[in-house]
């Protein structure tokens, strides 16, 4: 977070890093430049921490930099802390990225007699700007980019330099400007800029930014001049805000069927069934696509696993859906032009995942990524963008970015149904309808809150558990499962009901509870051979059921019914019991629900 401008910078950058406390919080940190030179303030923990060092100190000042962190190089501590400071004290620096040339640049920087004091890659960047500091801050910063190797958003000021602050781009590390009336404001995401700034830029990779009270003037990282236009700041303050929940994760399972609704408004009439899809018109047509292939991590990949059944189900064209991670090691071949590539991520930001589009795209894939921030890095880099418009995510584990993804995903899967002519426009009506009810019927659901708060006290104090479903409930297995791990730190996997008897049956006894979706679909009777195999074995069989389904509820120990609904969308109702028994188990068991041990919302590097 960065402030310039005629008041108080401190209360700005501590507001501005309590809303991005999702994205880090090992430590935190300000630097700010007073009367006095420059003045640094950091601490190990949350936010809250450096809140009362900071009112402690009296700290003041009309220009600063703030920063929560996720450690990468070096342990969380407060000497690891950013910002980071140069020798002598007139640059102070904070980072997001990885420098992968630190090593080599720390030796350098060393034999030259600079003196460091942190085990960061960050603290590089201090010392080399210092370097080239009698050039002024953001010549500076602009030359000392040049030596680095990696992914970097820098912010920096320096005490010669009272009323700028400069800021860079490098990589997949994102940073956003906020224009405001005589101040101008940077984040590195749009959350904390709610209610300071109406109007926004974003940084593209390799440009630099001088911010001055009265504007900002961009430049590439090889001195030419940027004309961008700002663009209006659409969401409200209290988008970030509780609303009366507890916590971020719970308000957000809440707000799944407005999001649907959001994601399909426009987009899929309910009277006639009709699609409305642009994003998803191909640059040869539908017939001449050999494979799409979706990109992902983590929940986004869950969703693309569910984006591989209705491609294939819809149009008969192979579908794959890769760990965005592993896309380089031994991944899909790319030298076939007839490839659809869909990255999918909440952010836009997700390093991995805008690595393997890259790739992507210079085999000449075209690519329609699927997110849900209109700016982001993705939506800039792919040939279309399919926008969810799920609103802002605050809560670490993704919850109605999923859903929203979901039924992106099922939009794509019939417009090119349509495009390919595989599919009947009569039973492109239908399921464009049922679709449309699945707001109503996803909220619901939502009424078996209380319910599946009874289910989880059961369990909460089990130290493993797995999740199992079929076909396309296979990956919301796998979903369930990610949930449980990220929010209560019990160990679960999610496996394939057929796949059970192929070693995870070893880990079932008495004590280990058995997830499953057995929903009523063409998997059903299959599932329900799996939850014989289970009870076999004493494991606590919970499953989500189809509501009315009486067999299969005197079958299971637990059974959580479900609303109806067609079994190509039964995934946007499932999720939601599986997303509240993870959350209600997590605060059972005393946990940061919104804020996860080791986690951070958007994964920036690699």
């Amino acid at each position: 977070m960065g402030y310039v401008g005629g008041r108080d910078a401190v209360p700005f950058l501590l507001s501005g890093l309590r809303r991005l406390e999702y994205r880090g919080y090992d430590s935190a940190g300000v630097a700010i430049i007073n009367g006095h030179g420059l003045e640094v303030s950091k601490t190990r923990g949350k936010i809250t921490t450096l809140e009362h060092q900071v009112a402690g100190a009296s700290l003041h000042g009309r220009v600063g930099i703030g920063h929560t962190r996720w450690a990468t190089h070096g342990r969380p501590t407060e000497c690891n802390a950013h910002p980071h400071v140069d020798c002598g004290g007139r640059v102070a620096v904070v980072h997001n990225g990885i420098i992968e040339n630190h090593a080599a640049l720390r030796q350098s920087l060393c034999a030259a007699g600079h003196r460091f004091r942190s085990q960061t890659d960050t603290e590089v960047i201090a010392h080399l700007i210092e370097r080239y500091a009698d050039q002024g801050l953001p010549e500076a910063v602009r030359r000392a980019t040049r030596d680095l190797q990696g992914a970097y958003a820098i912010a920096c000021i320096m005490a010669d330099d009272p009323t700028v602050l400069v800021a860079a781009r490098g990589g997949n590390s994102p940073l956003v400007i906020g224009l405001g009336d005589g101040e101008t404001f940077l984040a590195s995401d749009i959350p904390a800029l709610l209610g300071l700034s109406e109007r926004t830029l974003v940084l593209d990779d390799h440009e630099i930014a001088v911010l001055r009270p009265d504007g900002v003037t961009l430049r590439t990282l090889d001195g030419q001049s940027v004309e961008r236009p700002p663009a209006p700041l659409r969401c409200s303050a209290e988008a970030a805000e509780k609303g009366g929940y507890p916590h971020f994760m719970l308000k957000e399972i809440f707000e799944q069927p407005d999001a649907i609704r959001k994601t399909l408004l426009g987009r899929v009439d309910a009277a006639s069934g009709s699609l409305e899809l642009p994003e998803v018109e191909i640059r040869k047509g539908a017939a001449s696509l050999h494979r799409v292939q979706f990109v992902a991590c983590g929940t986004s990949w869950h969703a693309g696993l569910i984006g591989k059944h209705l491609i294939e189900a819809c149009t008969g064209i192979p579908a794959s859906a890769e760990i965005a991670s592993e896309f380089h090691a031994g991944g899909p071949v790319l030298d076939d032009r007839h490839v659809l590539t869909v990255p999918i991520s909440q952010s836009g930001e997700t390093a991995d995942t805008l690595s393997a589009l890259h790739a992507a795209r210079a085999a000449g894939s075209h690519s329609v990524a699927v997110c849900n921030v209109a700016g982001s890095s993705m939506a800039r880099l792919a040939d279309r963008v399919l926008q969810t418009r799920a609103g802002i995510e605050i809560g670490v584990a993704s919850t109605k970015a999923f859903t929203a993804q979901v039924s992106a995903l099922t939009l794509m899967a019939l417009k090119l149904g349509c495009l390919s002519g595989r599919l009947e426009p009569a039973l492109v009506r239908t399921i464009a309808r049922d679709l449309c009810a699945m707001p109503a019927l996803m909220a619901e659901t939502l009424g078996l809150n209380d319910a599946v708060a009874g289910v989880a006290a059961r369990i909460a104090d089990r130290q493993s558990a797995l999740y199992l479903g079929r076909g396309l409930h296979y990956p919301l297995a796998l979903e369930g499962a990610l949930k449980l791990k990220e929010i209560s730190y019990i160990h679960a996997e999610g496996y394939p009901g057929g796949e059970m008897k192929h070693g995870p049956i070893a880990l079932i006894d008495a004590g280990t509870p058995v997830v499953c979706v057995a929903l009523r679909g063409p998997t059903y009777e299959k599932m329900a051979g799996n939850i014989e195999e289970v009870k076999a074995r004493d494991g606590v069989t919970i499953a989500l059921t189809t509501a009315g389904d009486s067999e299969a509820a005197r079958q299971v120990d637990v059974a959580i019914p479900v609303p109806p609904a067609p079994y190509w969308l039964q995934p946007l109702v499932a999720a939601i019991p599986l997303q509240l028994l993870a959350y209600h188990i997590g605060v059972m068991r005393g946990c940061d629900v919104d804020q996860p041990r080791n986690l951070a919302k958007s994964v920036t590097v690699e």
